[in-house]
């Protein structure tokens, strides 16, 4: 196997001129640059990376903190945030918590031991209190998920006006009685929730608290709420949810229950993921900007470990769509907002 000395030597440079070439020194000129380049083909030599990054001080590696991998949403965010990484020669290290308290709290170490370049959170466990002292050992961004008194950038889209526009078009549709779910306690959650109570109570709609589920995540917990709302006594005749797994979930139970959609009960989901048109009917849905969300927060990340910059407070605000589909009217459009 090939040494820098034997590449010098096939150069006829010095080790530390070769050294320099393969560090990007800017003080070599572009002959020297290219003896060593032809030396190292020659020779099939490889540099050492790893030792070069612990020269430089960096590792070249991003973590993505996310809560479960199974979720669509999650997949797809990652593949956008891939694409920059390895445009710009970074590679990913993807870090699922699983919900876990514990397990984020590991992974912010990761940051604090100089492990990665940088950390981006896709959604947060622990208090903010608890998270955001990391921030002080590297880049650390928020994306998707959001907490407003941050000093960290924020990439996300606006989840309050989103759900109120979603929850606002099946009002339109003439129902009254309308049904919510929503995930966890995270303030995206909140925000999606605080959005469909401002629709009801701007058009003089009762609220229910029996009809607001939450902890609700994915197809089994959409089969689950949808069947407690039909054996509800005053009974539903839409739902919003957060996420169209739960809202193909619901539309297989009322199937299932031999209820039609929209007819007995209108169904909106939230992402306009692939199984939002494979559904039947097609699912009425807020079409989130997720490839979109992910590349601009890589972006930003990249752009903090190269230049080296202070991590400051700001946050990009990205647009959604709400994409009418069958499960709510009969006529297939999509409304840009």
């Amino acid at each position: 196997m090939a040494t820098i000395a034997d590449v010098a030597k096939r150069a006829g440079l010095s080790r530390a001129t070769v050294s320099r070439v393969i560090n990007n020194h800017p003080n070599v000129t572009e002959d020297k640059k290219r003896l060593v380049r032809e030396a190292m083909e020659s020779l099939k030599y490889v540099p050492n990376t790893t030792a070069q990054r612990l020269r430089n001080q960096r590792t070249d590696t991003i973590a993505i903190i996310v809560p479960v991998l199974t979720n669509p949403f999650f997949a797809y965010l990652l593949e956008a945030m891939d694409m920059v990484a390895t445009t710009n020669h970074f590679q990913l290290l993807i870090c699922q918590t699983r919900y876990s308290k514990q397990k984020e709290l590991d992974f912010l170490e990761l940051l604090r031991t100089k492990q990665v370049d940088g950390l981006i959170l896709t959604s947060y466990e622990n208090d903010w209190n608890q998270i955001e002292p990391y921030s002080a050992f590297g880049p650390m961004i928020l994306c998707n998920e959001y907490e407003r008194n941050s000093n960290v950038p924020i990439i996300r889209m606006d989840q309050f006006e989103a759900s109120y526009i979603g929850t606002r078009h099946l009002i339109e549709q003439g129902h009254e009685r309308i049904a919510c779910t929503c995930g966890d306690k995270s303030n995206l959650a909140k925000d999606r929730q605080a959005g469909y109570r401002k629709a009801l109570a701007e058009n003089g709609l009762l609220i229910q608290e029996e009809w607001i589920f939450s902890n609700v995540f994915d197809i089994e917990d959409g089969k689950r709420v949808l069947r407690t709302i039909m054996n509800l006594k005053d009974t539903p005749t839409a739902v919003f949810t957060g996420s169209d797994q739960v809202a193909a979930g619901m539309i297989m139970t009322a199937k299932a229950m031999g209820k039609n959609v929209p007819s007995d009960i209108a169904i909106i989901g939230f992402d306009d993921q692939p199984i939002a048109r494979v559904v039947e009917p097609a699912l009425t849905t807020i079409k989130q900007p997720i490839e979109e969300i992910g590349k601009t927060a890589m972006e930003v990340m990249i752009d903090y470990i190269n230049l080296k910059k202070d991590v400051t407070h700001q946050e990009i605000l990205l647009p959604y769509d709400l994409v009418i589909r069958d499960s709510t009217m009969s006529k297939l459009k999509s409304i840009s907002i």
